[in-house]
């Protein structure tokens, strides 16, 4: 499997959004009209411009809308799900997980820490604490030479929001770039990075379907950083690879099928 980057082309954005509340709740409906999904394109599009190709997909899309082909030519998937992480056929968790590996970036949101990608991904519960009701979550930024942050104000506050909390059962992160605390005293590490393979994930917390936090600017511009972020620039797509290299031979790996093989 292979696919050239090309550093002068539009970052290839995929966005996938689990699509059931906009359908079943008239209230989620209301702020998003068009789907979560299509708010997250839009707010991509409206920070990188000319430099990423954004489309959305959803989960009720053949096969997820995650065929084969779509993750070959996605530089950066941009993942939202809440009520319906169990009807994610596995089959497709196991291919978007080795085209992570692989080296395509993905952005992963809000509740979609419960996500089965997310989830085998990190290798743990990825539990936490929550309070489903109005509350104010400031964002803090606590690596602010980080490209995600760049252009965010310190902090920024987001008026209305479900709250998330600590413990959150993930792996220590690679890098902790925001911080968010909320009005009963919570804190939570709300935006974080890892490396698994040659990909890139950021997580980001804010964005509870009940409020209108993806039409807010300063998460536009946190998505749309990540996106940007995320790409990885490799001359072809492959997962990491066991090979056996010769004395001073640098360069050229043999395949390697496992000690009892060869």
């Amino acid at each position: 499997m292979t696919t050239a980057v090309n550093p002068d082309q539009p970052i290839r954005v995929v966005v996938w959004g689990e699509n059931r509340h906009e359908q079943e709740q008239q209230e989620v409906r209301d702020i998003y009209p068009d789907g979560m999904h299509t708010t997250i394109r839009e707010g991509i599009e409206e920070h990188l411009g000319d430099r990423a190709a954004a489309t959305t997909v959803t989960l009720d899309d053949p096969e997820h809308g995650l065929t084969e082909d779509v993750l070959q030519n996605t530089d950066v998937l941009v993942w939202w799900g809440h009520a319906a992480h169990g009807e994610v056929a596995d089959e497709v968790v196991e291919r978007v997980q080795r085209h992570v590996l692989a080296g395509m970036g993905l952005l992963v949101l809000h509740s979609g820490h419960w996500s089965k990608i997310f989830g085998k991904l990190m290798g743990t519960t990825c539990t936490l604490r929550w309070r489903s009701k109005d509350d104010r979550e400031i964002v803090w930024t606590v690596d602010p030479t980080h490209p995600i942050a760049q252009g965010i104000p310190h902090p920024f506050i987001i008026p209305a929001q479900e709250m998330y909390g600590e413990f959150f059962d993930v792996p220590a992160p690679d890098e902790l770039v925001f911080l968010s605390t909320f009005s009963g005293g919570e804190v939570f590490r709300s935006g974080m990075t890892y490396r698994r393979g040659f990909g890139r994930i950021f997580y980001f917390s804010p964005g509870d379907q009940d409020y209108p936090v993806y039409h807010q600017d300063e998460v536009r511009k946190v998505i749309a950083n990540g996106v940007a972020w995320a790409r990885t620039l490799r001359p072809e797509r492959t997962t990491p690879t066991l090979l056996r290299y010769e004395p001073e031979d640098f360069y050229n790996g043999h395949g390697y099928e496992g000690a009892m093989a060869n």
